[in-house]
């Protein structure tokens, strides 16, 4: 009686890249576009909320607040809620993914301005500046290594959160685990989390180096203090 052997599925196959690229590419763009489009939109949106919050102290609870409940809601949950309403596709996706950052962006805002040196804002006051032209020209520039740190642990969540956004067919990279687990095929699931922490790692660090051209100051002073 013979038998026969099952055929290979091995976690790692460059086979199955060069026969797949095309998908491979397709998920990967569709990936990256989706973090760097929801962190920008929360980032346009978490500024000005936390500028307010900051100027208006009685409204840092409850903007803080609001954005912490909608974090709660569990991703899938939120898609399936937004679905009726933005449809199946890459509008509920970016929504979802929008509202998740949100609050990482408007925390990191806020101890970024409540951390600001009071000689500065007492030296800018004694200038003549408004409360509103100190937020904009002193306050938020010097809260900039709070915001992209904020920026760096949203971008990073962002790249996780894509793939779940294949319950309403706009996963990314997600889309490939998700076929990959359906035809129990080691390669597509391993490939699509290998290019995620790739993603993830090349995003973070592109963020760091953004950070650090938007404040050569910071990298000054940290030079003087490695010397002393």
């Amino acid at each position: 009686m013979s038998t026969t052997s099952a055929p290979a599925n091995p976690w790692l196959s460059w086979d199955y890249v060069e026969r797949n690229w095309a998908d491979i590419e397709r998920a990967l763009v569709q990936h990256v576009s989706l973090t760097v489009q929801a962190v920008l939109l929360a980032l346009v949106a978490a500024l000005p909320l936390a500028g307010v919050a900051h100027l208006r102290p009685r409204l840092a609870g409850p903007v803080v607040g609001t954005a912490g409940v909608l974090y709660t809601v569990p991703s899938l949950a939120l898609f399936a809620l937004l679905a009726p309403y933005t449809g199946i596709g890459r509008t509920t996706v970016l929504i979802g993914l929008v509202l998740y950052a949100l609050l990482v962006l408007v925390r990191n805002v806020l101890v970024g301005l409540a951390g600001v040196d009071p000689a500065v804002t007492d030296a800018a006051r004694g200038l003549g500046y408004g409360r509103v032209r100190m937020l904009l020209q002193v306050e938020l520039p010097q809260a900039l290594p709070s915001i992209v740190a904020g920026v760096r642990v949203a971008t990073v969540t962002t790249v996780a959160l894509v793939t779940v956004g294949v319950v309403v067919g706009y996963g990314g990279l997600g889309q490939l685990m998700f076929r990959g687990f359906r035809s129990d095929y080691h390669a597509e699931i391993m490939t699509a989390t290998v290019l995620c922490v790739l993603l993830a790692l090349v995003a973070d660090l592109l963020v760091v180096l953004v950070g650090r051209l938007l404040t050569p100051w910071r990298a000054a002073r940290d030079g003087r203090a490695v010397a002393v």
